[in-house]
């Protein structure tokens, strides 16, 4: 992960409102949580699809997922909207892709330094959540 700065930024109101079924992803797959821009380009984490599993904080199909990185959050459910295809060029996850960082090279520039929006939080059980999926007491 780049060395970050923080940004304030509405909440990402692309990714909340993508439509993407379970099955768009399998176990195997490279996946990336796209978390900010740096140099007018997307970054965020990569990880590895492993076993299907229960989104607590959307009440819906997620996926578990493996950061290689390991440590004490080697592993995180997350909602499948939240994914793009990193081991394969899938023309949605590159339609998303582009829309997004329409988004962000339009608020934040195209300066070098990587900018982490803070749009996800990770709960108690190891679920990462969108800001804008959070639901009080979760």
């Amino acid at each position: 992960m780049p060395e970050t700065r923080p940004v304030y930024l509405p909440p990402d109101p692309l990714t909340p409102e993508r439509d993407i079924t379970h099955q768009h992803f399998r176990p195997g797959e490279h996946v990336l949580i796209l978390k900010g821009a740096a140099g007018g380009e997307l970054w965020g984490d990569a990880m590895t699809v492993v076993v299907p599993s229960w989104h607590t904080p959307t009440d819906e199909d997620g996926w578990r997922l493996l950061d290689p990185h390991g440590g004490d959050r080697s592993y995180i459910t997350v909602h499948p909207r939240y994914l793009v295809h990193l081991s394969k060029r899938c023309a949605e996850c590159l339609m998303h892709q582009k829309a997004l960082r329409e988004y962000l090279v339009k608020r934040l520039g195209d300066g070098e330094e990587a900018v982490d929006c803070n749009w996800y939080s990770l709960t108690a059980l190891n679920q990462l959540v969108h800001i804008a999926d959070a639901r009080p007491g979760r």
